[in-house]
């Protein structure tokens, strides 16, 4: 008898993944079959067309209806998310960081009044989704109250999002509804001076990005996308990534090389004295994940060419022209696959040139008004999770040169894991067991403790 299942789809930018886990009884937790196939986006065609696809092939080999199918989606360039604020040391780093715990892509941070020429520069940012925040609740409320109106008459017509000081959300909201805009409000991501609280945001974010923005992607006819879409990919990714280290299992670092794009997350444990000292202003987001969108296998390849020249990672002259020479081929066409062993090794050294740039980014120290910040320590890290097609298909001896950096490259100034035991999604289940974890949490805890291999 076929268990009671659930299939889990990721429609990436070069693939769409789907799995079906079984969701109750004493087989809660078990794959029972996985499939990818090619995304079906640009010009003349539907995702849907390989999202059903995808499915289709799961729910063959697993027998039986599903019980649901759950979509996360990151086709179509993933979500562009500006930020607006009050003060930038404060509240616009503090919107930025819920951003990217969101799964967004950060294209635009501003502070104070919004003038003329910062209207032009959010624009030509091309966001989907303004988050606006300013003051403390019961602070300064006279910023956000001007940003709204701006925004609300001349800013871009994308949906917003509203969650600064409760004594102005009112009115603007207001302001956005009287000009005829998308609004979402929600409690302050910072209300009081060191209290970060991201998730009303974060679950704000992820709505808006259901409902106003997955269906204006172009991807397909009709609203049935969107009815399926649960949320972004980076956002399922990294609860699945919480639910991981939350298991008892230890602090977590993942690394997803994309197409077009690479991910890391980390979810960490403070000590004390470190959480003391990081809550003057804004308190650090122990967990979060950061989107390199020049950095990727296919679509992002080319950036990685110029990122590793600028990072001192390859020499200017052959070394980099032979590598920006692949990465233009694969830029040129995402479906290309590599056929040689030549081209294996090429796929395999541009990954773990963006695997090293990413990591560096996501952990290093980094420039604020008032001077640098600590870097991530990640040297209390237990497991470090490789996801990517490219790591799917290394042989286990490649895959630990590939990773190689992150255990040993210290030129990020930040401290490295010490012993973690390295593991591969070789399967895709850390956005299956996202797209699970708040109804199904012990199921896509299972997964994750069964489904993620050991690298060899």
């Amino acid at each position: 008898m076929t268990p009671e299942y659930v299939v889990c789809a990721d429609t990436g930018s070069t693939f769409t993944k789907a799995a079906a886990v079984a969701v109750a009884g004493a087989d809660a937790g078990r794959l029972l079959a996985t499939s990818a196939v090619a995304t079906t986006v640009g010009p003349g065609q539907d995702v849907l067309t390989g999202l059903d696809d995808a499915v289709a092939r799961v729910v063959r080999e697993a027998g039986g209806e599903p019980r649901e199918i759950r979509v996360c989606s990151s086709a179509g360039g993933g979500l562009r998310l500006a930020v607006v604020g009050y003060e930038r040391v404060v509240t616009a780093e503090a919107g930025a960081r819920v951003g990217l715990s969101a799964g967004a892509k950060v294209v635009h941070v501003s502070s104070g009044p919004l003038d003329r020429d910062g209207l032009a520069g959010l624009k030509s940012a091309r966001p989907d989704v303004v988050l606006l925040v300013g003051g403390t609740d019961g602070g300064d409320a006279a910023v956000l109250r001007h940003n709204a109106a701006r925004l609300a008459a001349s800013g871009p017509r994308v949906p917003y999002v509203v969650a600064g000081n409760c004594d102005a959300r009112d009115d603007a909201v207001a302001a956005f509804v009287d000009r005829g805009r998308t609004v979402v409000a929600c409690a302050n991501v910072l209300p009081r001076i060191g209290e970060l609280d991201p998730h009303p945001a974060r679950a704000a974010i992820r709505d808006v990005f259901v409902h106003h923005v997955i269906g204006g992607k172009g991807l397909t006819k009709g609203p049935r996308f969107a009815r399926l879409v649960r949320g972004a990919t980076p956002d399922l990714v990294l609860a699945g990534v919480e639910l991981l280290a939350d298991s008892g299992i230890g602090d977590v670092l993942l690394i997803d090389v994309g197409g077009a794009t690479t991910d890391v997350y980390s979810a960490l444990t403070p000590d004390a004295e470190q959480a003391a000292l990081h809550r003057d202003v804004v308190e650090v987001m122990w967990r979060g994940r950061t989107v390199e969108g020049d950095l990727g296998m296919r679509w992002g390849a080319t950036g990685v060419a110029d990122a590793a020249l600028a990072e001192k990672l390859v020499s200017p002259g052959a070394e980099h022209d032979e590598i920006a020479d692949a990465a233009r081929i694969r830029h040129d066409d995402p479906a290309w696959l590599p056929r040689t062993g030549a081209d294996r090794a090429m796929d395999a050294r541009i990954a773990r040139l963006a695997l090293t740039v990413a990591l560096r980014r996501h952990a290093r120290p980094a420039e604020t008004v008032d001077g640098r910040t600590p870097g991530r320590d990640l040297s209390s890290v237990r497991v470090v999770v490789a996801s990517g097609g490219v790591v799917r298909h290394a042989e286990p001896g490649v895959l630990r040169d590939m990773l190689e950096p992150v255990l040993a490259d210290h030129a990020g100034g930040w401290k490295v894991p010490l012993a973690p035991r390295l593991m591969v999604d070789e399967r895709y289940v850390v956005a299956a067991a996202g797209l699970l974890a708040d109804d199904h949490g012990g199921a896509a805890a299972a997964l994750l403790r069964d489904a993620l291999l050991p690298v060899g």
